[in-house]
């Protein structure tokens, strides 16, 4: 077997997963995934696709991602992951498709104009 690489984005976190066979193990930037993300519904979100198809396992996964807040690492995470698995076995793909983990989304933080305040919020208008 080879090691398996992916990516995945998210607002402006990007993800690269490799996936190695071996002991089951989940890294993300050389920390395990329960230290790095603190919380279990990040947590969660990361784990999504392995439940959505129910792996088994038998693999070293190791990750870096980069950018943005921890919840959207955790998403890009989740596309980069849904990504590897159909390296694995293209049969996943209904699965998650279907789930959803397999769709970029596109959303991003809207830019600041000029002569607002932030992107659309107006300074406070006085009558008088």
């Amino acid at each position: 077997m080879d090691i398996i690489n992916a990516v995945g984005r998210r607002k402006t976190s990007v993800a690269r997963i490799h996936l190695i066979p071996g002991k089951d193990d989940f890294i993300i930037n050389g920390v395990p995934l329960k230290d790095y993300f603190k919380s279990d519904i990040l947590e969660t979100i990361v784990k999504q696709p392995i439940g959505a198809i129910g792996f088994d396992g038998g693999y070293e996964i190791k990750c870096n991602v980069r950018g943005g807040g921890f919840k959207g690492q955790a998403e890009a995470i989740r596309l980069a992951l849904s990504r590897a698995l159909i390296d694995i076995n293209v049969e996943y793909k209904p699965a998650l498709k279907k789930e959803g983990f397999l769709t970029r989304d596109p959303r991003m933080v809207e830019r600041k104009k000029y002569g607002k305040r932030k992107a659309r919020r107006r300074f406070q208008f006085s009558k008088r």
